[in-house]
């Protein structure tokens, strides 16, 4: 199968397949030709991939569980942690989007959006914060 196939089988773009390869996630044989051969192995890993990536699992993640996904001699406990790690730093990052939000619903709340010049979104965007109170 040629990389435009394994690209619709997976649901990912060719590039990020070519990147995934240039990185050593992927190892696809070559034909004479030169061009990849993608086999149900390879097809396999890229969908594993997408889904992963799709998770927001780090490239880094994902090379760690595609080898314990090969591993049959793991242990789920480091599959586990893997994924309670990934879990807290999107715990994290709710909790800043969260307090963005706020804010921001507060700067929208306190600008009156008429025909004046003052805003206090762009009081706050343009305050100083370097300055010692």
């Amino acid at each position: 199968m040629n990389i435009s196939d394994a690209a619709r089988h997976a649901g990912l773009p060719p590039k990020t397949i070519r990147y995934y390869e240039d990185i050593g996630l992927i190892r696809p044989r070559r034909d004479a030709n030169g061009y990849r051969a993608f086999a149900e192995p390879d097809l396999h890993k890229l969908s594993f991939l997408a889904r992963a990536r799709a998770l927001g699992f780090t490239i880094e993640d994902c090379r760690s569980l595609m080898a314990l996904y090969d591993d049959q001699d793991r242990a789920s406990a480091e599959v586990k942690r893997i994924a309670e790690d990934h879990l807290a730093e999107i715990e994290r990052k709710v909790t800043d989007l969260r307090a963005m939000h706020a804010t921001l619903s507060a700067l929208v709340d306190a600008c009156a959006g008429d025909d004046r010049p003052d805003c206090p979104i762009l009081n706050r965007l343009g305050a100083d914060t370097t300055r010692a109170s």
